[in-house]
């Protein structure tokens, strides 16, 4: 018999940070019209209220604007949370990337990219942890889905050492916290995407770009959709992946197995 609840995740509280645009915003989308109340969490105020008024007629959102970099700003997402009650999902989403030759690339630009992409997620982690333990029951734990990169498995394209380097230590990171975390109750799992049209990879699909990726190069022939990244962050977060913990999941049309 088919069981209707397996990928439910109503009534279900959730935080994505970077969800004022590209994949963050496609995650918000897709949770909050699946009756999750979600807390949308961006650095730019005009950005997190654009995307308010696109979330509005889908579903329950909350936009506040916060750099999860700063402790102010996880502190600013803590307070709008802890009225709730709980946190069942966290979604690290929020990053940055550069992409430079090695002698363009100094300490000063490699390490906000670590800071953003790195240092940042396990801070917020460390700051609801009282909240997700909160939402850990017994047979449906709390979830953390840290959003690495293709990247992290592959030797990037481009010279963006920072940011291959940054989603890799996230897949480690990852699978310690879901080593840690697994006898509270909470899950934490990463997924590694490949192409998806974003603010981030808007120069990939400008054909008059030198660096404009064709989808031919994706061995299933296309970039991601929303429902791509959408489907697998609702696996993760529902009853269906309570079992998984610990894993790099790609979302990358086969890029995965591409050289």
């Amino acid at each position: 018999m088919a069981d209707q609840s397996l990928f439910s995740l109503e009534n279900k509280v959730a935080l994505v940070t970077g969800g004022s645009s590209g994949i963050g915003y496609m995650i918000a989308a897709g949770l909050a019209a699946r009756g999750v109340k979600v807390i949308v969490a961006g650095r730019n105020p005009q950005r997190i209220n654009d995307a308010m008024a696109g979330l509005a007629s889908i579903g329950d959102c909350t936009g506040v604007p916060a750099d999860v970099t700063q402790p102010e700003g996880r502190a600013a997402l803590l307070a709008a949370i802890e009225p709730i009650g709980r946190l069942d999902i966290l979604v690290n989403n929020a990053g940055a990337a550069f992409a430079a030759p090695i002698e363009q690339t100094p300490p000063e630009r490699f390490d906000p990219i670590l800071r953003v992409n790195l240092s940042a997620p396990f801070a917020l982690v460390a700051a609801m942890l009282p909240l997700l333990r909160k939402g850990a029951i017994a047979d449906d734990p709390a979830r953390i889905i840290n959003i690495s990169s293709i990247d992290a498995i592959r030797i990037p394209v481009w010279e963006s050492y920072a940011y291959g380097a940054s989603k890799a230590a996230l897949a480690h990171l990852t699978r310690h916290l879901a080593k840690t975390l697994a006898p509270e109750g909470i899950t934490v799992n990463a997924i590694a995407p490949g192409i998806f049209s974003s603010h981030m990879t808007r120069f990939l699909f400008d054909e008059g770009h030198p660096n404009h990726e064709k989808p031919q190069h994706v061995p299933l022939g296309r970039m991601g959709e929303p429902d791509d990244i959408v489907g697998a962050v609702t696996f993760l977060a529902s009853r269906a992946g309570a079992y998984v913990t610990g894993i790099l999941l790609p979302v990358s049309g086969g890029l995965a197995t591409a050289d």
